[in-house]
């Protein structure tokens, strides 16, 4: 199966073309330009690279957050125009879990932690089963950084994400566990698409009605309403 991912949902954006499970091609696109101007560009730079035609695409994949708002927009005009254009499989991805994919070969816990604005971040915790496969164990949610890890979290924790990085000082000292931050903290196109593969196998599919993104706080997705006398 041919695979198409990208992901608007952070400051970088990327693509990637993957064959099952092998990466054809994988590209993070740091730029000053608005991910609207540079991601349908880059996704033909990957079919061109990699000689493949977007028809002979067989799945979509893209992240639907959390992240930025105006990115996870962008993620999902694009998945939703690919899906009434080219009428094949499509599948949304968390963000907090392909970044948690940066963090492989451990029986430590991987908490994702992107930075949320505000002061605060989304997060969500992760581990391997013993079949290698990656399990989201706790719910998505935007937090404080001082609430990251619960006081019940046992054990050595791998933080990940530019969220783990910006609150490197608070989160290590609000939690007694070993608390490992992790350097390799931007989401890989890749990693949406092996992702997306399985929610393909598991036909957790999309369509352009149920294509929406996570925001995860509700003033993220529109204005707040306010009260005038």
């Amino acid at each position: 199966m041919l695979t198409l991912a990208f992901d608007t949902s952070a400051k970088t954006a990327a693509v990637a073309l993957l064959k099952n499970k092998e990466i054809i091609y994988d590209k993070i696109i740091r730029t000053q330009m608005t991910h609207s101007e540079v991601i349908l560009p880059q996704i033909n730079e990957a079919m061109e690279k990699s000689g493949v035609n977007i028809s002979e695409v067989d799945l979509f994949a893209c992240s639907l957050g959390p992240g930025s708002f105006t990115g996870l927009r962008v993620a999902v005009s694009t998945l939703k125009g690919m899906i009434l254009a080219l009428s094949k499989p499509a599948v949304g991805v968390s963000s907090l879990a392909a970044l948690a994919l940066n963090i492989i070969n451990t029986d430590k816990l991987i908490c994702s932690v992107i930075d949320a604005g505000r002061g605060q971040v989304y997060t969500s915790l992760f581990n391997y089963d013993d079949a290698g496969i990656l399990q989201q164990i706790t719910p998505e949610q935007a937090v404080w950084p001082q609430n990251v890890l619960s006081k019940n979290v046992n054990g050595d924790v791998v933080c990940v994400g530019d969220g783990a990085l910006k609150y490197e000082n608070i989160i290590k000292g609000t939690n007694k566990s070993e608390v490992i931050i992790a350097q390799n903290n931007i989401i890989k196109a890749s990693s949406i698409g092996i992702l997306g593969l399985e929610k393909c196998r598991r036909n957790e599919l999309l369509n352009p009605d149920n294509c929406v993104p996570v925001y995860l706080r509700i003033a993220d997705a529109k204005p707040m309403k306010v009260d005038t006398i």
